[in-house]
């Protein structure tokens, strides 16, 4: 049996990824959240934190950090719902 050893707790893994459940919007809150940009940044900080801690590559991460960036700015805005 293999161990993997990781500079990050279990615990710590787990954690953010039920961080990042709780802050993602779901198909209930979907059009009632979809374009707050606080709710946005804080949804791609989150996964991007999760990636960060599963050794997830770096150019995934810093895209979702920027992304955030991008809704927290303003920059990037809902593009709408397609089927409405």
């Amino acid at each position: 049996m293999k161990i993997e050893k990781t500079k990050w707790p279990i615990q710590t893994k787990e954690l953010a990824v039920l961080l990042h459940s709780k802050l993602s919007l779901t198909h209930k809150n979907w059009h009632h959240r979809k374009g707050d940009s606080e709710t946005r940044a804080a949804e791609l900080l989150s996964a991007a934190i999760v990636q960060l801690l599963q050794d997830g590559k770096d150019s995934e991460i810093i895209d979702l950090i920027e992304h955030s960036l991008g809704w927290l700015k303003g920059e990037v805005k809902d593009p709408g719902c397609p089927h409405n």
